[in-house]
């Protein structure tokens, strides 16, 4: 799927449902999908605003905020620039922005 054409909606289809992050060429987690928000405000696209949080199962260390690509069967593989929020109980989450 083409990054630019992404939506919230695509996302929340995937709500609680695990991705792969490749994080490095030899590091690939399984995250689970906690979060889709809408966020309003201009986009020069189609789509209105949104961000996603991730949370992986990373208990201590965590990767610093860059783009990594995060792979779902229905959306394929995108390239994300990911941020990470820190820990919540369960494991490290992380967040994307979409404009």
């Amino acid at each position: 799927m083409d990054l630019n054409l992404v939506t919230s909606t695509d996302f929340k289809a995937l709500l609680h449902q695990s991705l792969q992050v490749h994080f490095t060429p030899d590091v690939t987690l399984t995250a689970e999908l906690v979060e889709v928000t809408e966020l309003g405000g201009y986009s020069p696209l189609e789509r209105m605003p949104f961000s996603i949080v991730i949370r992986t199962d990373q208990k201590k260390e965590y990767y610093n905020q860059g783009t990594f690509v995060v792979e779902h069967p229905q959306l394929g593989a995108l390239p994300v620039f990911l941020v990470p929020l820190g820990l919540d109980g369960k494991g490290m989450r992380y967040e994307a922005v979409f404009s």
